[in-house]
């Protein structure tokens, strides 16, 4: 079969590719999907049925990896790679997976945010579970000339710490090493393409604090350009997955979102993350500017432990 990639229909991003095999992939296929990738944002590749080796292979392509093959999953895996008994929905695996239903970009809390991602099916439940992405590039555009003039100088600070509490009322312990960290991290609220020069919005549910601006200001800003970027259809993208299916986006230009599903059935995704090269990099926790995103995660997480007293996960 011949490569083919047919954009979404009456989206105004991603493309499905067919007439492929990504376990064997020529130079050639290579080099006409990354130039689809940059364009659609997103491409959707079914009934592939990669292996995590497969997954790390293909994701590499485009980068040094942040992770390979990760299961993102609400069962445990077996050693000999088969999955087991579903997860309670009181461990802190599952409150981050349901955190994690809330519009994102990947790695936004590291020092270098995510370059792109992928998932790939396993196990689907019945009903729910989709993955959501939404065009921030789309959304920047439609902006009015005064709102683009407003955040084009603006910045706000990212935290999974921040956003567990504000989203689930979850305060995982803080340690280093984990997702849970204790920084957070000053990214610009529009972000310019490295390789293509779009402009987009650059934030979601990791994105607080805006310097400048008073708490309420700062939430409702955030919160208002979020709800535009998805408030159209042809900016938002459901994939209903199919055992096999692969999914791969652009984290510079895309938010995410997992969907809800009954959390007693089934369902693993594996996840391959591409790291971001230096375009990418806020600064490292050593740098002088970290601090001022200490102080303002602690002064934060301070109000929202108070705001949340007798809310789901608190």
């Amino acid at each position: 079969m011949e490569l083919k990639i047919s954009p979404i229909a009456h989206k105004e991003f991603g493309a499905v590719v067919r007439g492929i095999n990504l376990k064997t992939l020529t130079d050639q296929q290579f080099s006409e999907i990354r130039s689809a990738f940059l364009q659609f944002g997103f491409l959707v590749f079914p009934g592939q049925f990669l292996t995590d080796q497969e997954n790390i292979r293909f994701g590499s392509r485009f980068g040094k990896l942040e992770f390979g093959a990760l299961p993102i999953a609400n069962q445990t895996k077996h050693e000999d790679g088969s999955y087991g008994e579903v997860i309670s929905i009181k461990t802190q695996r599952m409150r981050t997976n349901i955190g994690n239903e809330a519009w994102h970009t990947d790695s936004t809390y590291w020092p270098l945010s995510s370059k792109c991602a992928m998932l790939s099916a396993v196990t689907v439940p019945d009903q729910g579970g989709e993955t959501e992405l939404a065009d921030m590039r789309a959304g920047y555009a439609a902006l009015d000339s005064e709102t683009q003039q407003r955040v084009a100088t603006l910045s706000a600070y990212h935290s999974t710490q921040f956003s567990q509490a504000n989203d689930i009322a979850d305060f995982p312990e803080q340690k280093q090493g984990t997702i849970y960290h204790g920084e957070a991290y000053l990214r610009p609220l529009v972000k310019v393409h490295p390789e293509t020069g779009i402009k987009s919005l650059f934030l979601g549910r990791h994105a607080f604090a805006i310097p400048g601006l008073d708490r309420q200001e700062s939430r409702a800003l955030l919160n208002s350009l979020v709800e535009f970027v998805v408030s159209q259809p042809s900016r938002v993208y459901t994939h209903e997955w199919q055992e096999g299916d692969t999914l791969f986006w652009d984290n510079r230009v895309l938010l995410h979102r997992a969907r809800p599903y009954d959390y007693s059935k089934p369902r693993t995704m594996i996840a391959t993350r591409v790291a971001g090269d230096l375009s990418e990099l806020a600064y490292y926790p050593e740098d002088s500017r970290a601090e001022a995103g200490r102080q303002a995660l602690a002064t934060e997480l301070a109000l929202l432990r108070q705001e949340t007293q007798g809310k789901m996960f608190a």
